[in-house]
């Protein structure tokens, strides 16, 4: 699960911050890990040999803030079993013999409840 949620993760990182997004391949959402700054943003290097520390810790802090947003997504989206797609917790459901997602389960005929509710339920 983890190297699938890790292909789907896309970067949306600024120089002075890091996010990845992951879009679920049911309903299209987009899921947002939280924002991790750069420690050093808005510091501008004296040097060159200080620009070149301050790139390596960027690429350091941004593969961290990578496998945080990875375990942060593991928590919000599913991979169907059936059809191999990673879905959202709203899009995945819990059913009496195998969970998947939604779209196989209307092709199979089976029933179930999704693991979160619908964002419309949700907000009631």
């Amino acid at each position: 699960m983890r190297e699938i949620v890790a292909r789907q993760l896309k970067d949306v990182s600024t120089r002075d911050a890091f996010c990845f997004s992951v879009r679920c391949a049911e309903c299209g959402g987009v899921w947002m890990s939280r924002i991790a700054a750069f420690s050093k943003a808005g510091t501008t290097p004296a040097s060159e040999g200080k620009r070149i520390v301050f790139g390596a810790l960027y690429q350091k802090e941004r593969e961290r803030a990578r496998n945080a947003a990875i375990r942060q997504a593991m928590e919000s989206f599913n991979c169907c079993p059936i059809c191999g797609r990673l879905v959202c917790n709203r899009c995945f459901l819990i059913c009496e013999d195998l969970d998947m997602c939604v779209r196989c389960a209307v092709r199979l005929n089976e029933h179930g409840a999704p693991v979160l509710p619908p964002l419309a339920e949700a907000v009631k």
